[in-house]
């Protein structure tokens, strides 16, 4: 297949890039900066707002994956906020009017969008059919209501794309844990080798979560059947409380101190950070009830199995990496991948 991902260089970008061009699909990268990447994935810049030379790509493609969007670890700060509306809403957007101007559109469009847009929750799990959508939670601060609008209004954009032979997909993603360096497991396994990786506000809220493996699967999945349309909850079935998640963690870790952390403690390490509590302290219990209809069996439906293969392999990198530092003559530069 030729597939085009937009947004396509970050973490989630290089999973899938990595999966595809090593089954020799003809991978197309759409992004702001060129980069070096894998060996026959190509290259177009865009700016992620306007029709350009880019648009080309999709014309003939069979898959479009939309992952762009500004970073949501990041202080939120109105211009933050904004961005992070804009980056998605107006990608989207013109991802959309590439397809509809297309002679030949994809046959399947997927969009990125987040778990986020679920309630903040500790009753009942959210799948797609019997979720309760967040923004109005009494017991949640009022200004997470913006994320869950973020993520309203992207898949709004996508839905409202005028693409009558291509099918939409909305991928309401959990937190995709990969060993790659700068991920999601990447900061939580720093924190719990430091000793920092204790229940944080009681640790009893929900997290979701999915391994790079089943996201990989799972989007195929979406390609390959054609009676799949609309939002999609990507993640496993086994969310868990932010306590045991890390617990977990810290044990594939070999690290056995686990220094809580209050509300409070929470806030000024989010603001060390550069990031915000949100992340920290909500909620996010995200089950697959689409995914499991159509009979998708995880290959790590459990965080304990989860953890320990993707400790195991984030140790061996970073083994890795200080081998090739050890062995890089002095003085010569560090090549960007």
């Amino acid at each position: 297949m030729k597939i085009v991902i937009a947004g396509g260089t970050g973490q989630v970008g290089g999973i899938l890039r990595r999966a595809w061009s090593a089954r020799e699909h003809e991978v197309v990268v759409l992004s702001r900066q060129p980069e070096q990447l894998e060996e026959g994935v190509r290259h177009r810049v865009w700016d992620g707002r306007t029709i350009g030379p880019w648009a080309e790509e999709i014309d003939g493609a069979d898959v479009v994956v939309n992952l762009a969007g500004r970073t949501v670890s990041c202080r939120y700060t109105d211009a933050n906020l904004k961005q992070m509306m804009d980056s998605r809403v107006e990608s989207t957007r013109v991802v959309g009017e590439a397809i509809a101007a297309a002679a030949n559109p994809p046959i399947t469009w997927l969009q990125m969008s987040t778990a986020t847009i679920y309630a903040h929750r500790f009753d009942a799990p959210n799948d797609e059919a019997t979720g309760i959508i967040g923004g109005s939670e009494p017991d949640a601060p009022a200004y997470w209501e913006f994320s869950t609008r973020i993520a309203k209004n992207w898949e709004a954009e996508q839905a409202a794309a005028p693409t009558p032979h291509t099918r939409k997909v909305a991928l309401r993603s959990a937190m995709v844990m990969s060993p790659d360096k700068g991920g999601v497991l990447d900061v939580l396994l720093a924190m719990a080798r430091l000793g920092l990786g204790g229940p944080v506000a009681g640790g009893d809220q929900f997290v979701s979560w999915i391994h790079e493996a089943d996201f990989v699967r799972a989007c195929d999945l979406l390609i390959e059947r054609d009676d799949i349309a609309g939002p999609v909850n990507l993640a496993a079935p086994g969310p868990l409380p932010q306590r045991d998640l890390m617990r977990a963690l810290r044990t594939e870790a070999g690290m056995p101190i686990a220094l809580p952390a209050t509300r409070w403690m929470a806030e000024i390490g989010a603001w060390a950070l550069r990031t915000d509590t949100e992340l920290l302290l909500k909620s996010r219990r995200v089950i697959p009830g689409r995914l499991l209809e159509t009979g998708f069996e995880f290959e790590y439906a459990d965080w304990a199995s989860a953890a320990r293969d993707l400790v195991s392999r984030a140790r061996r990198g970073r083994q890795r990496r200080q081998r090739n530092q050890s062995h890089r003559p002095a003085g010569s530069a560090t090549m960007k991948r």
